[in-house]
């Protein structure tokens, strides 16, 4: 038997602000809730078809850059329709030096964490 991933946990500044942000990026909702972390996932929660993220205080990043982002697919839109949404739902533009040639958008949620917009599409589970 394999192993198969859980939950994705995120060290932040806000946990309700991340939480709510990706809530809407992932139509996800609040599973639980612990005094300083907030879980997010589908309504399956933890177990569910897909991975919950916890998101988890920290006054400070963890030292050096990430090695683990997320890349998120659109599933009911093009590419620059959601761009839109997800710009206006606070996410911004992150420079990471891209040549512009890609078929992707490099974005930051409203912490900072770089996440892609690819632009393949996928069928919703």
């Amino acid at each position: 038997m394999a192993c198969r991933i859980g939950e994705l946990v995120l060290g932040c500044r806000d946990p309700e602000l991340l939480a709510q942000f990706w809530c809407e990026v992932l139509g996800y909702v609040v599973v639980g809730r612990e005094e300083g972390c907030v879980e997010i996932g589908t309504p399956e929660g933890f177990g569910g078809p897909q991975p919950t993220i916890f998101f988890s205080v920290r006054d400070e990043p963890e030292p050096g850059k990430s090695r683990l982002h997320i890349d998120v697919n659109p599933t009911d839109r093009d590419q620059d329709a959601e761009l839109e949404r997800l710009l206006k739902l606070g996410a911004r533009r992150a420079d990471i030096g891209q040549t512009g040639d890609e078929q992707w958008h490099v974005l930051a949620d409203p912490e900072g964490n770089e996440f892609c917009l690819l632009k393949a599409r996928i069928k919703p589970l």
